[in-house]
Parts: C-alpha cells; structure tokens; sequence
C-alpha cells in the first residue's frame, strides 16, 4: 500500500489522500476536495483514480466529488446513511465492508459516528495499520459535533474502536489542527511533558506539507480526548465545571472536554 497525504493549503486546512496498490497502480482518493492537486498527483505516480471514499457528508470534503469523477470516472463510496447528502453515490458503507484497491490493498470500514452521524473512518489491512479518520480524530484532538453530530456518539467511537486498535496504527486525519490541538491539551493538562515537547519542536519549524503521522499510541501520550482519567484533567475541567461529579466517568469527561474545545 502506498500513502499520499495531499495538503490542500485552503483556509480549512484539509488534507486529501491517494491510497494506491504499487502492482497495479489502481488508487483510491479520500475526500478530494482538491481534486487538481489529486490528479496532478496521480498523474505523476502513473496511478488510476478508480475510487472515491469520502469520510463524511461535509462539503470540504464532498466538494471535489464531481469533477473528479468527470475526470476518471471513478466510483463514489460514502456511509450507506449518507446518499441523501452526498450526490450520485455508486456504493453506501456499513461497518465491516471492505474496499479493494488493485491486488494488494483492502480497507476495512469502520462506522464512526460523532462528527457526524454518518462518517465512516478506513483502516488499512496492513501489518502496519492505517487509519483515515476525517474528522474522528485528529493529530492530538477530536472532530467537533457542531453540523450534525452528537458528542456521546463521538465519545462511543472513541471508547469502543479507536482505543481497540493496535497501538502502532498510524493517524491520517481529515485537517492540520496538530499545534491548536497540542496547545489545548497543554491548557488542560500543563504537566504533559510529550505534548511539550512535540508542540516545541513543530514551533521551531513545522510544514503541513510534510506533516507529521502519529500513531495511536503517540495519540494516547498527547490527545487530551485519549487522557480522561488523568487527574490534571479532571482538575482543570472542574474549575469551569463545578457541578462536574464528585468521581465522573470517562464519557462525562469527555463531552466536558469537548464542550470545551467549542470556545476555546
């Protein structure tokens, strides 16, 4: 399997992927928003766009949808809930589905609810897992649920797949929020010494260009939404919630945080 992160530069600060088999140079675009870039791409690999899997219904990541397929013909895949939003759909999701790029890629699909109610996140069958997570998890932080979403959904997908992946998955998100995200769970938690760290060193020189790929166990180091029972959260977050349990749950925690991550 062959991984282009492909960022956008826009004022989203989207990025898009080419998933690509290197036997038959048959690819798969993730959320080409900016389909130019994508099949400039793709064009320079030798590669043929032959499907597209948006993560979710949002158009900054739908956008690009049309004209893409104009161009290559390619099938379109979404969340099997999402053909109401997302037009001229060719194949709806559920979870457990599996998309085959070429002769040596599949990805397996995972229902992610949260950001949205009908997102879906794509996990590589690979000895080294990778997982596309639009706006499910970000680089040390969490999609909002502001267009439709809800934060105890977001808060189960969390609980119940991502924290169940191998720890060496690696994280392709759907936007570069990695030094807003790092600076929140600093003023969260002002201790996380990890966190410190890496946000110094993307201070002292960072390109989205080349981004950095966490894994899931960096995330668990550094992503506040990951840390729930940790004390200093828990602390800090009762200062702005005083009516916060005496001993809340880590679902309790987490829409706290998420609240927020809103205004903050």
């Amino acid at each position: 399997m062959i991984v282009e992160q492909i960022w956008t530069g826009n004022a989203y600060r989207n990025f898009n992927y080419l998933i690509a088999c290197g036997e038959t140079g048959e690819a798969l675009a993730v959320d080409p928003l900016d389909y130019k870039k994508c099949l400039a791409l793709a064009e320079q690999r030798g590669w043929t766009i032959t499907q597209i899997v948006n993560t979710h219904e949002h158009g900054d990541h739908t956008g690009g949808n049309a004209s893409l397929v104009a161009a290559t013909g390619a099938r379109l895949l979404a969340h099997e809930n999402a053909r109401s939003t997302i037009k001229d759909m060719d194949q709806g999701l559920a979870a457990g589905d599996v998309i085959s790029i070429g002769k040596t890629v599949e990805l397996l699909a995972l229902d992610t609810p949260g950001h949205t109610m009908s997102h879906v996140c794509l996990l590589s069958q690979t000895d080294i897992p990778a997982l596309f997570c639009g706006d499910t998890l970000f680089n040390a932080g969490a999609g909002n649920c502001h267009n439709g979403g809800h934060p105890n959904e977001l808060y189960d997908t969390f609980a119940k797949q991502l924290a169940t992946l191998s720890p060496d998955t690696l994280v392709y998100p759907g936007h570069d929020y990695i030094t807003n995200n790092l600076e929140f769970t600093l003023d969260r938690e002002p201790d996380n010494a990890e966190a410190a760290k890496l946000l110094t060193s993307l201070q002292e020189k960072y390109d989205p260009d080349q981004a950095i790929v966490t894994s899931l166990a960096q995330e668990q180091k550094i992503n506040t939404f990951f840390r729930l029972d940790n004390p200093s959260v828990i602390s800090r977050l009762r200062e702005t919630f005083p009516e916060m349990s005496d001993k809340p749950d880590e679902r309790e925690v987490f829409v706290k945080l998420r609240a927020l991550r809103n205004d903050w």
